[in-house]
């Protein structure tokens, strides 16, 4: 469909190296869009960078630890410098951190997860902000089922609350924004093929403290029966890119194959 196309659009990803961010940036820039790739490990961007220029698209590097107001904003400044606009924003970058029961979990590292996850989300909004007003746009959020649907997960206070935070302040932005003709909305992945259990930290002994004991059905993804792949939501993102959702903001979807409605 014509109105999926991207021609002539500009677009930041964060976390572009891997998993969602990878598969996304590579589906935007299949659509004609060109491509801003935020991304910490610079090695795992050039890589991406790579796949889609050879595949005659567009795209640039700009390394920048999202936690970090003042790398995250250069990067910003950077792509915008190159292009001269920015008309999409996917702000995907996060970890899932140390996973541990309350008593356990130490104050650096809930701030680490809450910094990582939601404070980026807020400063890749912010900076992109000021090149968005003129024209319009769309931002999009990775949060997740949990701490949305799903309140099941031993261990995952921080993580929890730091996706819970992100739909909150979607929804908020979604409001504040559309004034500028900005959208605004959040996606919510279940399981996904990604490396994220890379930067997952769990203490298993102290999680059998308190873990309930709950027996889920078997298979519990009801649609296909597996973990979502990456392209799925990339999918899901170029949708909510495009003028296709032209009319959808301060919207939280789901993208689970129903994996929520059985462990919520």
């Amino acid at each position: 469909m014509e109105n999926l196309m991207l021609n002539g659009k500009v677009a930041i990803v964060t976390g572009a190296g891997s998993g969602i961010g990878e598969a996304t940036a590579v589906r935007l820039a299949k659509a004609g869009a060109k491509v801003g790739l935020i991304e910490i490990n610079e090695e795992n961007a050039k890589r991406v960078e790579d796949k889609i220029t050879n595949a005659n698209g567009e795209a640039v590097t700009a390394k920048a630890d999202v936690s970090n107001p003042a790398e995250l904003k250069s990067a910003i400044d950077s792509i915008y410098s190159k292009w001269g606009q920015i008309d999409t924003v996917f702000a995907n970058a996060g970890i899932n951190g140390r996973i541990a029961p309350i008593e356990e979990l130490e104050p650096e590292d809930w701030d680490k997860t809450l910094t990582t996850n939601l404070k980026s989300t807020f400063l890749t909004v912010k900076y992109a902000l000021p090149y968005m007003k003129e024209k319009g746009g769309s931002i999009i959020i990775t949060s997740s089922i949990n701490g949305n649907r799903v309140f099941s997960n031993f261990g995952f206070s921080a993580y929890s609350t730091s996706k819970a935070g992100q739909t909150a302040f979607g929804q908020m932005a979604a409001l504040e924004l559309a004034r500028y003709k900005i959208r605004v909305n959040i996606i919510c992945p279940g399981a996904i093929s990604t490396n994220i259990d890379n930067r997952t930290y769990p203490d298993q002994d102290s999680l059998e403290k308190i873990k309930i004991p709950v027996e889920f059905p078997e298979g519990d993804k009801p649609l296909r029966g597996k973990s979502g792949e990456p392209e799925q939501v990339a999918d899901l993102v170029h949708f909510l890119a495009s003028d296709a959702s032209n009319h959808i903001t301060g919207t939280r979807m789901y993208i689970d194959g129903a994996e929520s409605l059985i462990r919520g």
